[in-house]
């Protein structure tokens, strides 16, 4: 396989109102880039649109931006993925400011920051999109103690190492939000860059249903945090099961203690029971974090790989990285 420079990955469905300039865009913003249009089973002409104006395109049967997303970062080997949207709302004229940081090694994934010059607010008149996006930035804030300038943008720079270790849980458009934390928990090197925001022109329609898949997206932060931090979200739960366990049977025991009776034997049952499922949940944080542990160290033998030239394990290298190759290869 022939590794790009920079590959820009296009998702797309039914764009054909706006692909043929997203493309030209990039073409005249970034000469020396292979485009790459994924259509996504659109009905209007959007791939033959694409290839007329240059790009290479690649068709996705399964219905979905995760999906598409899965199979591009499979797809191509480059140095530099620069994922943009074909709704022609991402300027092209930022290209360089995303990809060079990945290029020259100070970040693994650069984020077009819609929100800090203010234009998404003034141009995108869409109800509570804002509001989300706010509301999953606050989470992965509160999680995981990093602040994104904007997580749902679809505009953003990410390097081969990243790409290569990052595996897409998600089928829709929860890939921004699963990217961003993604690279939060494992720590990798983040940038936001502020870019302008313009809305999609007349006759372009938005394919995101803001109720349905802002559910989708809370769904998965709150999976990826059980996932990653399960100790945290298992203490959490424990808690919860602990208060109430506590509302409970306080009363049941003052009541025991000033006469020596249990009149609410029920409340009693299901006091116990609350702080039974208190401890069996914490105890399922412990287990699920030394399990989560293990998958991390994998994790970084993995990532170590796809920084080297080459996927073969040396002779020299210690039996557990030879284990981890055989198992992973």
């Amino acid at each position: 396989m022939v590794q790009d420079g920079i590959a820009v990955v296009i998702p797309c469905y039914n764009e054909a109102l706006t692909i043929g300039k997203v493309v030209d865009d990039f073409h005249r913003e970034l000469p020396e880039a292979a485009v790459y249009v994924y259509d996504n089973n659109s009905t209007d002409g959007t791939a033959k649109i694409a290839r007329d104006h240059g790009a290479t395109v690649r068709f996705e049967p399964r219905q979905g931006k995760g999906n598409v997303c899965r199979q591009m970062f499979r797809d191509i080997d480059a140095a530099c993925y620069l994922m943009v949207d074909g709704d022609d709302t991402y300027p092209a004229e930022a290209a360089k400011a995303l990809c060079e940081p990945i290029l020259s090694g100070k970040a693994d994934m650069v984020v077009g920051d819609r929100l800090s010059y203010g234009t998404y607010a003034k141009a995108n008149g869409r109800a509570f999109h804002g509001f989300g996006n706010d509301l999953v930035r606050f989470m992965i804030k509160w999680i995981y103690g990093y602040a994104y300038s904007d997580v749902m943008t679809g505009y953003r720079a990410m390097s081969k190492p990243f790409i290569k270790t990052f595996p897409v849980l998600s089928e829709g458009f929860q890939i921004e939000t699963e990217l961003s934390i993604h690279a939060v928990d494992h720590r990798w090197r983040i940038l936001n860059v502020p870019i302008d925001y313009r809305d999609r022109p007349a006759g372009s329609v938005s394919k995101l249903d803001t109720l349905g898949d802002g559910l989708k997206v809370v769904a998965m932060v709150g999976a990826l945090f059980k996932d990653y931090r399960p100790l945290k979200f298992f203490s959490l739960v424990a808690l919860a099961f602990f208060a109430a366990g506590l509302v409970l049977g306080i009363p049941v025991v003052r009541e025991y203690i000033s006469t020596g009776l249990v009149p609410r034997f029920p409340t009693a049952i299901l006091a116990a029971a609350l702080m039974f499922l208190c401890a069996l949940s914490l105890a399922t944080g412990f287990i699920l974090d030394a399990v989560a542990k293990s998958d991390r160290r994998r994790w970084e033998l993995a990532a170590y790989r796809a920084y080297s030239p080459s996927n073969e394990i040396s002779q020299d290298a210690p039996w557990w990285a030879t284990e981890f190759h055989h198992r992973d290869g």
